[in-house]
């Protein structure tokens, strides 16, 4: 698994949201957009995750910074989890992973002494010309927006 790194552009792409419509990358031209992968939703470190986020829309928005939440749930699972925590930013579904291998965050895992494949919890920050500016690759869960917006404040 080789992660992509900062000055690297970022993967066109296209994935359903959480209403089954299509969103792509090329969308937010002009825009910075935090791509943050996550296992899955509804779960409770991904739960955590993605409040802090919801939490600090403002602050996030106050740096013209959109958030896609990518995971390689079913678009029929996206719902669910925006109803039940709030959630006010886009959830996008990856269900093959292609995605994420192009980003370079699926790979081996262990878990409980077993190996298996899955989505790492890595999100980009990719800048207004779709080039990634910085990899948050070391985070707490219920820290991340912390480390996100630390990050903007200090590079604006």
């Amino acid at each position: 698994m080789k992660t992509l790194t900062a000055g690297t552009p970022a993967p066109a792409f296209t994935l359903q949201n959480q209403n089954d419509e299509p969103v792509s990358l090329a969308d937010f031209k002009g825009k910075k957009v935090l791509a943050y992968f996550y296992p899955k939703a509804m779960t409770p470190g991904c739960t955590v995750q993605a409040c802090g986020l919801r939490d600090s829309k403002a602050e996030l928005d106050e740096f013209n910074v959109e958030v896609l939440g990518i995971s390689i749930d079913a678009v029929k699972r996206l719902p669910k989890f925006i109803e039940r925590d709030n959630l006010n930013f886009t959830l996008l579904s990856d269900e093959d992973h292609a995605v994420a291998d192009q980003f370079g965050v699926w790979g081996e895992k262990k878990f409980m002494g077993k190996i298996y494949d899955g989505l790492h919890r890595i999100s980009f920050l990719i800048d207004e010309n779709g080039v990634i500016e910085h990899v948050f690759n070391k985070f707490k869960t219920k820290d991340h927006h912390e480390v996100v917006l630390a990050y903007l404040k200090e590079n604006s």
